[in-house]
């Protein structure tokens, strides 16, 4: 497993999965809308995968299940991971795990398809966001497809304490900017584990050059 330190980014969010990962209020049992963003945007079982902010959602365990061979998992929080490592037990090994803050992680391969569930509206200052869309870039070529699921604009303007960004799935493209295309979109009425409905906004774009 590979690390990039960032102690208190790490600390606040090993201490999220503290109780478990069925405690978090982005946990879901299953991860329906973003296997139907995969499908819709054309992403096969051939494809590589990095799931960024995976944490110990089970994103990684359906994949593993659908045969997808060429999977990473990226999360500042170890905790989080470890979850999603026990789980998968002896499939696990076949799992990159990166533990890393994407904003300052640096990647040292391409991938041709990016995954991110409820990371990206947590960053709300401008230059946070330009750090994470250059890991982004670094970390893709064209022809790869990025999948998101931010809060909607409908949905809460903060989360785990902490500020959210809101957007519709064009604002999600406008965010990334010209060189990615929206290829699909979706909206999510996600229940919380305290049955606290908070909607999503999915997108689904390829990257142009």
């Amino acid at each position: 497993m590979e690390s990039v330190d960032n102690a208190g980014t790490a600390q606040r969010w090993d201490g999220a999965y503290e109780h478990g990962d069925a405690t978090c209020s982005w946990y879901q049992e299953r991860p329906s809308r973003s296997m139907a963003m995969f499908e819709r945007a054309g992403v096969t079982p051939e494809d590589s995968v990095i799931d960024v902010g995976g944490g110990a959602a089970r994103l990684v365990d359906e994949l593993v299940g659908r045969r997808f061979c060429d999977l990473t998992v990226l999360d500042v929080s170890e905790v989080g991971l470890g979850h999603a490592r026990a789980r998968l037990r002896a499939d696990a090994e076949g799992v990159t795990w990166l533990v890393a803050d994407v904003l300052g992680w640096a990647p040292t391969r391409t991938y041709r398809v990016w995954h991110d569930r409820a990371v990206f509206h947590f960053l709300t200052a401008e230059d946070d966001q330009r750090r994470y869309l250059f890991a982004l870039h670094a970390a893709t070529t064209p022809g790869a497809v990025a999948i998101f699921g931010c809060f909607a604009l409908d949905g809460p303007s903060s989360c785990s304490g902490l500020p959210v960004a809101r957007y519709d799935a064009a604002g999600i493209a406008e965010r990334l900017g010209e060189r990615w295309q929206l290829v699909a979109d979706d909206r999510e009425e996600h229940t919380t584990p305290g049955q606290v409905v908070q909607p999503f906004s999915w997108a689904a774009l390829r990257r142009r050059s």
